[in-house]
């Protein structure tokens, strides 16, 4: 039995009789607590009606805490509104609301400088409330059950500029909160235009989704455009994405409806800039240098690294090995990234690099220039891997024969 209303078998039954009375103290706190409602979270755990309970307390626990019940009345900073991606752009066959995340022309380093990390996640929290208040008004209006959202995920012009660490912690975040807080209400994660970058950022967030999650993630290829009509009517969906709806004046991106990101402007930017934490200290001694290596096994891999001084500027550039085994001179290294002097004292730096070849990749921290001071330097460097079965299905997608 699939364990929906209307399609119980009797253990299904007993177990959501024996978890309505186990909660009878937080039942009148929710806000629908029907027999649907109840049987999402009781799937969510396989009809463990004991870990039901323990996942549904914990969100009562964070309804509390997030002040759900009024969350829509909630307007996120300026920015936030202005630049940050995303919108309803309609429903689809079923009825199920279809919500577009943009993700390329979002600009994550620009929000996160101008608003926090808080208020970001927030602003996602609203838009789950949002598209669970969409499967009620659908309800209603359709007069039978919907209780499931389709999330389209547009990654052109994914690039490693996203794949900055506070901005993966977002959506990180956001897919953890997702999974502990709105069970059974994805019906699809479908992904558009996925460059060869993406595995590595969907190896970033693979963790964060449940096995469920996973297995409705859908991949599009060349002719996305064709396949998402397979999920939506012409009439539901933006002409940028190849259905037929507009905004009243045209526009085929339906500005009216999603906002497409862009780049946040400097003015926007708060004053203070919070110090990181960072895995690893070294003092770099006046006129010396301290060499991190990193090794990649395979091409495709991410550098990715973050770091700050204290005592004045730090140079920084990445080499690779030609000989293994020994230390090398810059000089008899390939450079990779060009070494050059950073005001990392007054702004910390990150960045990241994509590897096109295997070897032992070098960060080298150069305070060779400096005769009189020494550097304290907190770095974090780290190697982003692909999820492998995500690259082979977008390498199949390309070759016109996916992988099954």
């Amino acid at each position: 039995m699939s364990g929906h209303v209307g399609d119980l078998s009797p253990q299904q039954e007993e177990a959501l009789a024996r978890f309505r009375e186990t909660l009878q103290d937080v039942l009148p706190t929710l806000p629908k607590a029907d027999d649907y409602f109840l049987l999402r979270w009781l799937r969510a755990r396989n009809f463990d009606v004991k870990k039901s309970e323990d996942m549904l307390r914990k969100h009562v626990e964070f309804r509390n805490q997030q002040d759900l019940d009024h969350i829509l009345m909630w307007q996120p900073p300026e920015v936030i509104q202005l630049y940050d991606s995303g919108g309803l752009s309609g429903y689809d066959y079923e009825g199920c609301p279809v919500w577009f995340d943009i993700i390329g022309t979002m600009d994550p380093k620009g929000l996160l400088m101008s608003a926090s990390k808080q208020d970001m996640i927030r602003k996602r929290i609203k838009v789950c409330e949002l598209l669970q208040h969409e499967c009620e008004q659908q309800s209603q209006k359709l007069g039978r059950k919907i209780e499931r959202m389709v999330m389209v995920f547009d990654m052109e012009g994914l690039s490693l500029r996203h794949l900055w660490k506070p901005a993966v912690e977002v959506y990180q975040q956001f897919f953890a909160i997702l999974e502990a807080n709105y069970p059974e209400t994805v019906k699809n994660l479908v992904v558009i235009r996925a460059p060869r970058l993406f595995p590595v950022a969907f190896n970033l967030v693979k963790s964060f989704m449940g096995e469920v999650t996973q297995k409705k993630i859908v991949i599009l290829g060349e002719n996305w455009k064709q396949e998402l009509l397979k999920f939506m009517s012409p009439d539901q969906l933006p002409v940028e994405f190849g259905g037929t709806m507009t905004d009243p004046d045209g526009n085929p991106k339906c500005l009216t409806k999603i906002n497409y990101g862009g780049d946040v402007p400097k003015s926007y930017y708060m004053c203070r800039q919070e110090r990181l934490q960072y895995e690893h200290t070294v003092v770099v001694g006046r006129g010396s240098s301290h060499q991190v290596e990193n090794e990649i096994l395979f091409p495709g891999c991410v550098l990715r690294w973050q770091f700050a001084s204290d005592g004045g500027d730090i140079g920084f550039g990445i080499f690779l090995k030609t000989r293994m085994g020994e230390r090398q001179k810059a000089g008899e290294m390939a450079e990779v990234l060009p070494s050059q002097r950073y005001n990392a004292h007054l702004v910390p730096e990150d960045g990241s690099l994509t590897c096109l070849k295997a070897g032992v990749y070098v960060l080298r921290f150069d305070n060779t220039y400096s005769l009189l001071h020494t550097k304290k330097v907190g770095y974090t460097a780290e190697v982003l891997l692909p999820d492998k079965a995500c690259e082979e299905k977008l390498q199949g997608l390309r070759a016109g024969s996916p992988p099954q």
